[in-house]
């Protein structure tokens, strides 16, 4: 698949055209941002731990009934994807309640609840991406209900499965942040974007320790270092 123009140039990802207008390519950076993009910096390297990590996450999904963008890794920073018409809100599944939201809620950072929550947060940095119910979405035009019930429902789904998986690998999925959009072959509502450790919130399950972006946020030290800890001990799983 030939790489031709660049279509999005994101603070941590770009998107090429390729000669099919129904498959894009994307090729992720080192850029790392966090809290509303205030905090930034580079980690030579990430960029290419999360496209393989992301690549074996959304192929273990699909391969597990769960559809996304995702075709093919096609290079060491670069995968092959569906193009996609996104939807600009983000499905936060959250086994713990953790970060900000621990903070906003008023409990201790990594409260355990009984259930497992799903959020809906409109994806607008003018406004600081605030959390919104299906209700604001509708109205806003966002979104149908049918949509966000998709959504929602996939979100869990995917949640179970990648909370498995990550348990085998002696890793606690505390949280994600998930995307959908509609193909733009054939208009359906599938996953996107990435799945990594930019998007998650890891913990060694028998230590604490926080992997992957939470060492950035919390000023915890050897990014890169949890990021490759990471996909070690998914790539010594036999995933199917």
């Amino acid at each position: 698949m030939i790489k031709k123009e660049l279509i999005f140039d994101g603070n941590e990802k770009q998107v090429f055209a390729t000669e099919d207008p129904d498959k894009v390519i994307f090729r992720y950076k080192d850029v790392t941002l966090a809290y509303n993009s205030i905090k930034r910096a580079r980690f030579d390297g990430k960029g290419a731990l999360n496209n393989r990590i992301s690549a074996i996450l959304l192929g273990y999904l699909n391969k597990n009934g769960v559809r996304t963008h995702f075709l093919e890794q096609v290079g060491e920073r670069e995968q092959l994807c569906r193009k996609i018409d996104i939807i600009p809100i983000e499905v936060f599944w959250r086994k713990r309640i953790a970060g900000t939201l621990a903070t906003r809620l008023g409990v201790e950072d990594g409260f355990c609840p009984g259930n497992t929550i799903v959020d809906l947060v409109y994806n607008n940095d003018d406004l600081e991406d605030p959390v919104i119910n299906k209700h604001h979405a509708v109205a806003l035009g966002l979104a149908t209900y049918d949509e966000l019930d998709i959504m929602m429902a996939v979100a869990r789904k995917a949640g179970t499965l990648l909370e498995a998986l990550f348990h085998s690998a002696g890793i606690e999925l505390v949280d994600m942040k998930l995307e959908f959009g509609h193909a733009s072959d054939n208009g359906e509502l599938i996953l996107s974007d990435e799945i990594s450790p930019d998007t998650c919130r890891l913990w060694d399950e028998a230590t604490g320790e926080r992997l992957g972006k939470d060492r950035f946020r919390l000023d915890l030290s050897d990014v890169v270092a949890s990021y490759k800890t990471v996909l070690e001990r998914l790539e010594k799983l036999d995933i199917q």
